[in-house]
């Protein structure tokens, strides 16, 4: 099992301010982690190259690309929204964050690898088509999808987000895409406030109260994303791997630990081995305590390298 670790060091030059929880830090603890461990030395390594500019466009209007050019300022920082900044370097960075996904989509589907972890910022499932919100620029997972629906023999595929947000980013890209199951699992009443009612065959919105523990989060996706799964057959899956549903997560209200990521992957690897010939490329969204981070991301690698 060959399972690749795809990220680049220009990520950390994208910074939205001081204090700001989408922070360089988050990646420093994960790769510095991982290399302390033995995992990391099982890990195939490697650099992000920028998304092709000709996908970009497929999936977000040109007009809306280059309006995020335009608003990336020379110094200091500009704002797609009021949580949302670009400094003179996030454009590259989203470009590679993008660039990384289809990079393991190709590999994966090539055969070179198994799987493959995209350590990516900005991150992008709040990205709607023409909307930049939640941290998010592009939608990475959407322009990995779109590159393995351009392969003929990928007919179907399949986005399973665990992140403590519902991803109205993805949703908006794919409501009416039904070789696309988008399965979401995320704290509700919360952030975004988008889609999460949305009502279509192919979108399973699974909404958890705030204080949920990790066994009813199990039962949720066993009950939801299960079925979808076996019915829809994907050929490949893709994964929002947000961490922010961990108990010490400053952000969200969710109770979930390091042996339900465990879980979830072991879940999600077989479900891959099942339908999609071990086909998955998992990448990072949320998680912002920097340690629950680190120990979660290393936990879901563990899963995906031993599938």
């Amino acid at each position: 099992m060959t399972t690749a670790f795809i990220t680049h060091g220009d990520y950390l030059l994208h910074e939205m301010g001081a204090d700001h929880p989408e922070c360089p830090e988050r990646l420093g603890a994960i790769t510095q982690y991982l290399a302390s461990s033995e995992l990391g030395n099982r890990l195939k390594w490697l650099a992000a190259q920028p998304v092709s500019e000709k996908l970009l466009e497929k999936v977000h209007p040109v007009e809306y690309i280059r309006w995020l050019d335009s608003l990336q300022p020379e110094k200091g920082l500009a704002y797609a929204d009021p949580d949302t900044a670009l400094n003179p370097h996030t454009m590259h960075a989203a470009r590679l964050a993008a660039g990384a996904v289809t990079m393991a989509t190709e590999m994966v589907l090539g055969g070179e690898i198994n799987n493959a972890f995209c350590a990516v910022r900005p991150p992008g499932h709040h990205a709607e088509r023409s909307i930049a919100m939640g941290f998010c620029f592009f939608n990475n997972i959407a322009l990995g999808v779109e590159q393995a629906l351009s392969h003929s023999d990928i007919e179907r595929v399949a986005i399973l987000d665990f992140d403590v947000h519902h991803c109205n980013g993805t949703v908006d890209m794919f409501q009416n895409r039904p070789e696309v199951l988008v399965c979401s699992t995320f704290q509700h009443p919360f952030f975004p406030h988008r889609y999460y009612d949305i009502q279509r065959p192919n979108i399973i919105n699974s909404p958890l109260p705030a204080g949920t523990t990790g066994s009813e989060f199990r039962r949720t996706v066993e009950r939801d994303w299960l079925p979808a799964l076996h019915y829809h057959q994907p050929q490949m899956i893709f994964v929002s791997a947000g961490f922010d549903a961990h108990k010490a997560d400053p952000l969200g209200q969710l109770l979930l630990d390091e042996g339900d990521y465990r879980w979830v992957t072991n879940l999600i690897v077989e479900a891959a081995a099942c339908f999609a010939g071990g086909r998955i490329v998992s990448v990072l969204e949320g998680g912002y305590d920097l340690e629950a981070l680190a120990h979660s991301v290393h936990t879901h690698l563990e899963g995906l390298a031993s599938g």
